[in-house]
């Protein structure tokens, strides 16, 4: 049992993954399900915990930011926001030029007909959230800022102290009831994709998309890691090796949300500051998704191109600019980005109820995982340079250095 605690996080949710791959192939559906109910429940468990999550991290963020907490929160949304456009813009780039060259309508229909069919629980639990995701958000913001001018003014005390105590609530439940758990939950999402098939039909016939989109993801992280590694003075490579825990994370849970509590602990070892990234990370995993756009343009370039529809830049960044803050209102749950995006998909010619918003969700869905691991390990990059620009600019604060990078952390 000791040695089963001490393999850490990452081989546990690659573990997962294989056997839930092996599992879903071999295995009676019976067994199957047992495994996708709990995965639905323990899905239906982060859905309640996700905005209670925001509330608590954001909250206790941003309060302890004190001077210049609206100043922090619109920079670090203008650059969450410009992120997102230039990795949309990327993403057509690199569709326009190489996704002709092998795309067919035989691949499409092959991965669609792989994900007609999905396995029901045995039995659900419904959990219905307090509130929804933006309304958590707004609310946090404004209970923030608020406690924030209240500190300024001497008081507040009270106020601070029981939202300190909510988070550290919060953080408990995480720790004792939700990070453990992921492993099995992944274990019941992959068992049901390799008993459906969809696993053999991304890897074996959308390969070459696949690999197109989960190469620019990468080089797109990597650019982000090097301008704000660059700009503190940190070892970007270093930094990148101490994501790899929250990318797959991310990977196997689907969820930017799911992911906060492994990514506050990626930026704590990457050296950025406690108040930093207890503000930052939480609020980038709802603002800031450019890997989620990267699969998102590219799904759309795809489907458009293959109904011999119009896809010329200038119809495409009208969608990108859109779902820069249209998407911010979508879930940190598995599909949320391309279900936020349905209402817009007519600003190219695809109607939402239609065959090819279908087929756009399918093909953004096989390959949702690596867009939100995209998504979670940019907020670190953001973070550790919101850091410095929250200390410098905002605060003035001449003798601040940089917290190092922590090499090989536990």
């Amino acid at each position: 049992m000791g040695r089963i605690k001490s393999i850490g996080l990452i081989p546990k949710l690659l573990i997962a993954i294989a056997l839930g791959v092996l599992a879903g192939s071999n295995l009676p559906v019976g067994i199957i399900r047992v495994a996708v109910t709990f995965s639905k429940i323990f899905g239906s468990l982060l859905s309640f915990i996700i905005p209670l999550m925001i509330l608590a991290f954001v909250t206790k963020g941003i309060s302890d930011l004190g001077e210049g907490a609206g100043k922090l929160l619109g920079i670090t949304v203008l650059i969450s926001y410009l992120s997102t456009l230039i990795a949309g813009s990327l993403s057509y780039i690199m569709a326009s030029n190489i996704f002709p060259k092998f795309i067919t309508s035989e691949q499409i229909d092959a991965i669609v007909s792989s994900n007609a069919d999905k396995l029901e629980p045995y039995f659900t639990v419904p959990l219905t959230p307090f509130f929804d995701v933006t309304s958590a958000l707004i609310f946090a913001f404004m209970m923030g800022i608020s406690i924030s001018w209240l500190k300024g003014n001497n008081s507040g005390d009270v106020l601070y102290k029981a939202v300190s105590e909510f988070n550290a609530i919060i953080v408990k439940v995480l720790e004792v009831a939700i990070i453990p758990i992921l492993p099995f939950f992944i274990f019941g999402n992959f068992a049901e994709m390799s008993y459906l098939g969809s696993v053999k039909a991304v890897l074996g016939i959308f390969w070459k998309i696949f690999i197109c989109l989960i190469i620019l993801h990468l080089i797109y992280v990597t650019f982000m890691f090097v301008i704000s590694g660059s700009y503190t003075g940190k070892n970007p490579f270093a930094m990148l090796k101490n994501e790899v825990k929250g990318y797959m994370t991310a990977v196997g849970t689907q969820s930017s949300a799911a992911t906060i509590p492994v990514n506050l602990q990626c930026a704590a070892n990457n050296g950025v500051s406690r108040e930093i990234a207890d503000f930052v990370v939480p609020l980038g995993a709802t603002v800031h998704l450019p890997g989620s756009m990267i699969t998102l343009i590219g799904c759309v370039f795809t489907i458009l191109y293959m109904y011999n529809l119009p896809h010329s830049f200038d119809i495409i960044i009208k969608l990108i600019v859109t779902l820069g803050i249209a998407m911010v209102a979508a879930p940190g749950a598995p599909g949320g980005a391309v279900m936020s995006a349905l209402p817009f998909l007519p600003m190219v010619g695809i109607a939402p109820e239609s065959a090819m918003a279908g087929l756009l969700i399918s093909l953004y869905l096989t390959q949702d995982s690596f867009g939100t691991a995209a998504n979670v390990s940019g907020d670190v990059a953001i973070a550790n340079a919101v850091d410095k620009i929250y200390n410098k600019r905002i605060l003035k604060n001449k003798n601040w250095k940089p917290i190092p990078v922590i090499k090989n952390p536990k």
